[in-house]
């Protein structure tokens, strides 16, 4: 964890409300850090619903492989979370110690081991120890108390700068219904899923299956169209409970995600997702400049898509950036060996709305000294219009600076 906060950060955080159902409580157990939280215990009431989405990764960490087989019940009780060790290539170690993380937090809670859900976030290849949660979740589990997202936020953070949370209150039916939701990711980010952490909280009472189907459509234009480095993690983890205590107030029991009572719902819980995913953009490690990409005139919105993210991921296109330079023979590059429909011919390209390239070639009007100035600002926003066809689609990424080599070239050390 950085110790100072990116320029890009947020300028105002929110006040996160209470959500019925939910308790959360932090603590230091000395998995990694000194002096600083890094482990977060969620209580959650009985016959909470639960949903996840995770890492395609093949080499997934531990916690990730329990989560995706006890999702199969639907329930959840707790989330255990720990920062500074990831449990991923750990082998049998690993699956011991999320088995024993979870039998330490249901004994604390009240539930069984299949309500408990786990995630880790921190250095890969060393063995968690277990152990050190003994003792601490159960006074956790008595301390735990309906509020503070911001300090649970803190806990989950490695190399983040800030703690990242968002909430929204909308009406489902004749009632009001809260969603709060939290994050924690800034390198190793190129999410094939959602992202490095993420864990969303509401007391509306949505059934297991319509919570899923609203992850896996919420994350493809938010989580999935984020990047920093390109590198996705094993640990990615996306989970959703629902508490349903609003049913209490009028609110409707909801089966199906395509149920229209959902539709502001809906709006706000991907509102969310965006809000959460582009403050993981604004930590990237040693961001100075958030980066909008803008494909347009594609064959396809998948090929946009494509496109887009050769642009955000290439260290060509960055680095200039982090320099200040509108450098679009770099883009040209990235869009050329993207493998998808272009026209070299019919390209054109702009930053931060001032057009430098069309038509194949350097625009007749373009300014230096215009373009050096606009690349100066913190946002950056570039488009590429393909002429070709109607596919649209946009990624959010960050520039890459000399700070993003300091912090990943001594990070175990």
């Amino acid at each position: 964890m950085s110790s100072a906060v990116s320029p890009l950060a947020p300028k105002n955080v929110p006040d996160m409300p209470v959500i019925a159902g939910v308790r959360l409580a932090t603590a230091e157990a000395g998995i990694r850090y000194k002096n600083r939280t890094d482990v977060l215990l969620a209580v959650m009431d009985k016959g909470t619903a639960v949903a996840g989405v995770f890492t395609k990764s093949k080499c997934p960490s531990a916690p990730v492989e329990w989560c995706r087989a006890k999702l199969k019940g639907g329930k959840a009780r707790a989330l255990v979370v720990n920062s500074g060790n990831a449990n991923a290539f750990t082998g049998k170690t690993g699956r011991a110690s999320t088995a024993l993380t979870a039998k330490i937090a249901a004994k604390a809670v009240g539930c069984s081991e299949g309500e408990i859900f786990l995630a880790s976030t921190g250095v890969i290849g060393e063995p968690l120890d277990a152990n050190k949660f003994d003792g601490v979740l159960g006074r956790l589990a008595e301390a735990a108390e309906p509020g503070d997202y911001l300090a649970a936020a803190k806990a989950i953070m490695t190399t983040d700068t800030f703690p990242k949370v968002a909430t929204a209150t909308v009406k489902l039916g004749k009632a009001k219904v809260t969603i709060n939701g939290m994050a924690k990711g800034a390198g190793m980010i190129a999410p094939d899923m959602a992202t490095m952490l993420s864990f969303i909280f509401t007391d509306a009472p949505i059934a297991p299956a319509a919570l899923r189907a609203l992850l896996k459509a919420g994350v493809e234009d938010t989580f999935n169209a984020v990047t920093i480095d390109g590198d996705t993690s094993t640990s990615d983890t996306l989970l959703a409970f629902a508490t349903g205590a609003a049913a209490a107030h009028g609110a409707p029991k909801i089966s199906r995600a395509s149920d229209p009572r959902l539709k502001a719902f809906v709006k706000a819980f991907n509102q969310i997702l965006a809000n959460l995913s582009e403050q993981v953009a604004r930590d990237g490690e040693g961001a100075r400049k958030l980066v909008e990409i803008t494909v347009e005139g594609a064959k396809t919105k998948a090929s946009a898509r494509k496109i887009a993210m050769s642009i955000a991921n290439s260290p060509l296109v960055k680095t200039a950036i982090a320099g200040e330079d509108a450098n679009w023979g770099r883009v040209v590059m990235a869009v050329g060996k993207a493998g998808e429909p272009a026209d070299r011919d019919k390209l054109s390209i702009s930053f931060n709305g001032i057009r430098v390239a069309k038509s194949g070639a350097r625009d007749p009007d373009y300014d230096e000294a215009q373009v050096s100035e606009a690349m100066k600002a913190p946002e950056i926003a570039i488009k590429v219009s393909l002429g070709l066809g109607k596919g649209r689609d946009r990624v959010m990424t960050c520039d890459l600076t000399k700070e993003y080599v300091a912090i990943n070239g001594d990070y175990r050390s």
